[in-house]
């Protein structure tokens, strides 16, 4: 079975769900919008907490297994993907980041001088942040009201968050009122996108509004197979339906792929689009040798400082049924309360060995004992406090590549976190810098033990240790697939975000960053999915 459109978006998640509704609703085009995953309507997912639901092993979740890490003694470890309609924007934590200006800055020096008309610089990007942006607090330069994407201060603030906030500040850091603004060190609380409990998600925010559009279709459990090439130009896809049946789309205009950093270099190498000695390996027709696809993959790592605390501060413990049934009943008949809170309310952005210079480590400050299932027998079942420290710029790079020629093969995900000794330097010292704030008042009084890192185990030498045996993703990797410039043998695109040696195929996730921004990824896909629509569209 075949049918035609204007234009096909192969992943609907942040990015993608954002320039589907854009082709639609300010192009009038006919859209195909293929999703693998599920619904993004079910309560868990619209709720600010069950983040901590999701990642613990749901079907809205997709687990990619990392090959083994040599540099972290051959471990293996999961990198969760969002497996439903607006990706990673319906199972995050919601916060709202941008990144600083010089990330983007950075992108558009490395594309100088080949940029094609289109800029990237943090001038160029910011009109697109503003104008999805309905911010419950600020308008002014760098902030906007009346735009689809709905951002919140918090609904709800625990007592350990606002401790935390208080302690760093202790240490000499700034409070900031938006770490969206004009300087990002400091520490405060993040603004989320939600408004009264309800996430907003690039599904409901860009989706939603249009489902009904007759020019809109959304397929969802739709696996895209491969991308159909006719004289290395795009025509369309094939895509496993929710029956297992193979279909046939095709499009007059072009195809975009928007499946995420691990899932859209496989489908390009599925396709014949990567490296040639790699697709030999595995049997499939190389059409067009791009050297870049699957490399520079790039993640923000993290690693956890675990505390109990005095009393029953913080949100819940394990088997704390009665406190999370009232909780979830204030939520229902008031709209208010605890569960308003994805739980990670307070954050910082610090640099520990040069306070005046760009802050290296970001944090995140969640009031339980939070730690992955094959960890929690390492930390006592109470009330607590967990602060993740996170490299935000890191320099360690990893792959993706094909298992095989089979396109229901999982792909080899090797993201080598921390493998870049400044990077392990820098969280190192990101460590030492919060377990710091854990001793500093008024926090050091309501902190009953730190459990993780181990007292007695806290040199820089056993720190290390630590962080090889715990560092995990930061649920960000990003490019996979990356823009550059005339020349680079690496780049995968072109500023215009065109996969090079192919016409009418364009890739709109975070596989397209030439670098990460310093900070969560979901506002930036959207940019990316944003400025993908002008561009078509003839306005950038």
């Amino acid at each position: 079975m075949t049918t035609e459109y204007d234009f096909i978006v192969a992943g609907g998640g942040a990015a993608g769900c954002v320039a589907a509704a854009r082709l639609v609703t300010d192009g009038g085009y006919r859209v195909l919008l293929l999703e693998a995953g599920y619904s993004n309507k079910h309560p868990l997912l619209d709720m600010p907490p069950g983040i901590f639901k999701m990642i613990n092993g749901t079907k809205f979740m997709r687990y990619h297994k990392t090959v083994e890490q040599e540099h972290l003694g051959g471990r293996v470890h999961d990198i969760p993907q969002g497996h439903v309609l607006g990706g990673g924007s319906s199972v995050n934590a919601q916060v709202y980041m941008r990144g600083r200006p010089s990330d983007y800055n950075a992108w558009h020096e490395e594309l100088r001088g080949s940029n094609d008309g289109v800029d990237w610089d943090w001038p160029a990007v910011l009109p697109h942040f503003r104008g999805m942006e309905d911010n419950n607090r600020l308008q002014n330069d760098l902030h906007g009201t009346g735009g689809p994407l709905l951002v919140s201060d918090p609904g709800h603030i625990d007592g350990l968050s606002r401790l935390f906030v208080q302690a760093v500040q202790g240490l000499g850091e700034p409070f900031s009122p938006d770490f969206n603004g004009t300087a990002q060190r400091g520490v405060g609380f993040y603004q989320f996108m939600n408004r009264h409990g309800r996430r907003s998600s690039s599904a409901y925010a860009y989706i939603e509004p249009i489902k009904d559009d007759p020019r809109l279709t959304v397929r969802l459990q739709a696996e895209v197979q491969e991308i159909i090439l006719e004289n290395n130009v795009a025509v369309g896809v094939r895509y496993c339906d929710k029956s297992g049946d193979l279909q046939t789309a095709r499009c007059s205009g072009e195809v975009i792929l928007s499946a995420g950093s691990l899932i859209t270099p496989k489908l390009l190498m599925q396709s014949g689009i990567g490296p040639a000695d790699h697709l030999a390996e595995v049997g499939i027709p190389c059409l067009v040798d791009l050297k870049g696809v699957g490399e520079n993959l790039v993640d923000h790592p993290e690693v956890p400082i675990t505390a109990r605390v005095k009393g029953k501060g913080g949100y819940y413990k394990q088997g704390d049924g009665w406190r999370m049934l009232r909780n979830g009943l204030q939520f229902k008949l008031f709209g208010s309360g605890p569960v308003t809170s994805a739980g990670v309310e307070a954050g910082a952005f610090v640099n520990p060995t040069d306070p005046k210079a760009d802050p290296t480590i970001q944090a995140f400050c969640v009031p339980i004992v939070y730690v992955d299932r094959d960890t929690r027998h390492l930390v006592d079942d109470g009330y607590g406090l967990t602060v993740t420290t996170v490299v935000v710029k890191p320099k360690s790079r990893g792959t993706v590549r094909l298992a095989s020629a089979n396109p229901k093969d999982m792909p080899l995900v090797s993201p080598n976190l921390l493998k870049d000794k400044a990077d392990m330097d820098a969280m190192v010292e990101g460590q030492k810098f919060f377990l710091r704030a854990f001793e500093t008042n008024p926090l050091a009084d309501q902190v009953d033990k730190v459990m993780l890192p181990e007292p007695g185990k806290r040199s820089d030498d056993d720190l290390r240790a630590y962080c090889r045996r715990f560092v995990k993703t930061n649920y960000h990797p990003a490019g996979t697939a990356r823009m550059g410039k005339d020349g680079d043998p690496m780049a995968v695109l072109d500023p215009r975000l065109r996969v090079r040696g192919v016409e009418n195929l364009r890739i709109c996730d975070l596989s397209a960053m030439p670098d990460i921004n310093a900070g969560n990824t979901q506002a930036p896909a959207m940019m990316l999915g944003d400025r993908c629509a002008d561009m078509i569209l003839g306005r950038i």
